[in-house]
């Protein structure tokens, strides 16, 4: 027997064992993204930090992350995804205790950088990992369902163990409690993966990198700028200008370069260019429950953090229930193209029925019906577009194309976020002043009024990508083929 083939034997045997090895990891970037931000009132207060510096403590991991997801994606290319893993993983232990341990508002924002940094290379490492251990279509499925329920019910756990931490210990748990999933998934990471290298291993694109690095950077950081300071700020304007310029040369490099960091092969197909484009527009839809019913469960129903947490269960369960479900019966049969759009219709209509909320609705008549109608629509995004996004691609490329599943989520998550916090605070602003004024009522109305607007515009967004999905993803199952699923690699 060949070592390639002792080695993929070796990997096929622990795969069930590997698959909760990754589906920590993955738990730990996504949570990451949102346990955060229900401690962030009690970090303020501990710290002593302003209003303005507040977002930093969100936006440096965002920056961070979606800027080095492709570069981080490569070095598992071309350095071994066994060894990007372990380091990502043990990097993000230790960037979480140095924002745990943090003193000042540098240090806590200097720590959550690095988390986001050690993340874009653990992130794209671990789905890499996931596409070429599991090649049996059946298995595959379900471990795609397993892994998309963990990606796309992650942040409403985060909101949870953030409140659970936050209430009963303190706001520096919800750092160090990285630990508790990091080091154990790295321990058992070295015992059960094989560190596979490419036998011919090509240059890094310098160039390639350099451009997609500061293009997403500058883009990230343009659209956390607009949130901050409004769209016609100058360092937004100039942001959003530099990351578009940055990124078509990055394009024109990718399409002319001999080793470049994104082959274009990966993205131009249709089925795969159709899920990245799912990946991204859920990612901005989302945020439109995530953030602004958080802020309608705390602010005008009066929920503590840990009854908000409790209240995104549902959502979660219906995610699981769902992605498990398509991924292990449906999508084998059908493909991507009737559950994707289907599941961004749904989101959608859920994101309609939030925008009867009031002051005065309940929790189980206005919100629960919608977590469970979202739940179902994003278990139908999110498995389907993994599997899709990442089968049939060459091993080679693995883990880029693993990268682009996780830039596309961020950079849509980060467009979402400002689009429709702007949107919301303008709404806000516009129902007080043709309402007599800031009284009491009034700003509670108008709070609730500016969260409708964004659930409004997140259900516009699902809509679009119903018919954009529809448009781009083909009919029938999609053909794996063999080399993603077999590693061609050497020790």
């Amino acid at each position: 027997m060949s070592l390639r083939s002792t080695t993929s034997s070796s990997m096929h045997e622990r795969r069930w064992l590997i698959l909760a090895v990754l589906g920590i990891a993955q738990l730990m970037v996504v949570l990451d993204a949102t346990i955060v931000n229900i401690a962030l009132p009690s970090a303020q207060q501990s710290l002593g930090f302003s209003d303005d510096s507040r977002q930093w403590v969100v936006t440096a991991y965002a920056l961070a992350f979606g800027s080095l997801l492709l570069l981080g994606g490569r070095i598992g290319d071309l350095f071994g995804r066994k060894r990007a893993l372990i380091i990502g993983l043990l990097g993000f232990a230790v960037a979480s205790a140095l924002a745990g341990f943090a003193q000042s508002f540098e240090m806590l924002v200097a720590g959550r950088a690095l988390q986001g940094a050690f993340g874009a290379l653990l992130a794209p490492a671990a789905l890499s990992l996931l596409t070429t251990t599991f090649s049996d279509p059946a298995e595959r499925g379900r471990a795609f369902g397993i892994y998309g329920a963990i990606a796309g019910g992650g942040a409403a756990v985060g909101l949870l163990l953030g409140g659970v931490l936050t209430e009963y210990l303190d706001w520096r748990s919800t750092l160090f409690v990285n630990l508790i999933f990091a080091v154990p998934a790295a321990l058992a990471a070295f015992v059960l993966l094989i560190n596979e290298r490419p036998a011919v291993r090509p240059k890094l694109d310098v160039p390639g990198t350099l451009a997609a690095t500061f293009g997403l950077f500058a883009l990230v950081y343009g659209f956390a700028s607009a949130e901050t300071n409004g769209w016609s700020a100058s360092i937004t304007i100039a942001s959003l200008a530099a990351g578009v310029m940055l990124l078509i040369v990055f394009v024109v490099l990718q399409a002319r370069g001999k080793h470049p960091l994104l082959p274009l092969r990966v993205v131009t197909d249709r089925d795969r260019g159709g899920s990245y484009v799912a990946m991204g527009l859920a990612g901005a839809g989302m945020f439109g429950v995530f953030l602004f019913l958080t802020f309608y469960l705390q602010r005008t129903l009066g929920f503590s953090p840990l009854q908000s947490g409790l209240a995104f269960l549902p959502l979660t369960a219906a995610i699981m229930v769902t992605a498990t479900l398509v991924s292990t019966r449906i999508l084998p049969r059908t493909g991507p193209r009737p559950l994707i759009p289907t599941g961004m219709l749904l989101a959608g209509l859920a994101m309609l029925l939030l925008t009867r909320v009031g002051v005065d609705t309940g929790y189980a008549d206005h919100v629960l019906p919608a977590l469970l109608l979202m739940g179902s629509g994003m278990g139908l995004i999110f498995a389907p577009a993994m599997a899709t996004a990442t089968g049939g691609v060459g091993a080679e490329d693995a883990g880029v194309a693993s990268a682009m599943v996780n830039t596309s989520q961020q950079i849509g998550g980060s467009i979402g976020t400002a689009l429709l916090s702007t949107l919301s605070a303008t709404s806000a602003t516009t129902y007080v002043a043709g309402h007599g004024g800031p009284s009491r009522d009034v700003l509670a109305a108008a709070a609730v009024h500016g969260y409708t607007t964004a659930f409004w515009w997140s259900a516009a967004i699902f809509m679009v990508g119903a018919v954009v999905t529809a448009a781009l993803l083909r009919s029938g199952a999609q053909e794996l083929d063999s080399a993603a699923a077999e590693p061609a690699f050497a020790h």
